[in-house]
């Protein structure tokens, strides 16, 4: 996908190691708060960025991400419609 508002990665498997680094690291910064203090709290924009923003992104990501190749949306006079895209190849 070449839209700027996707965010989804170029694999799964990429997708979710980013994923699991950002709630690590977002869980990480605020459960060491008792053990190092507020230097803990240094952890947290590795979350962020791992997250390309927020986790609410990351979810989206991951949607697109899934779904990426599966579904097409295409738009004209004014309407846009949603469909399952075709497949390339069938299973005999």
């Amino acid at each position: 996908m070449t839209d700027s508002r996707s965010f989804a990665s170029s694999s799964l498997p990429r997708h979710l190691v980013r994923g699991a680094i950002g709630f690590g690291a977002l869980i990480g910064s605020v459960a060491l708060i008792p053990v190092v203090g507020p230097l803990g709290l240094l952890l947290a924009p590795l979350g962020v960025l791992a997250f390309r923003g927020c986790p609410t992104c990351w979810a989206i990501g991951l949607a697109q991400t899934i779904s990426r190749g599966r579904i097409q949306r295409s738009c004209s006079d004014g309407g846009c419609e949603v469909k399952v895209a075709e497949r390339r190849w069938r299973r005999a």
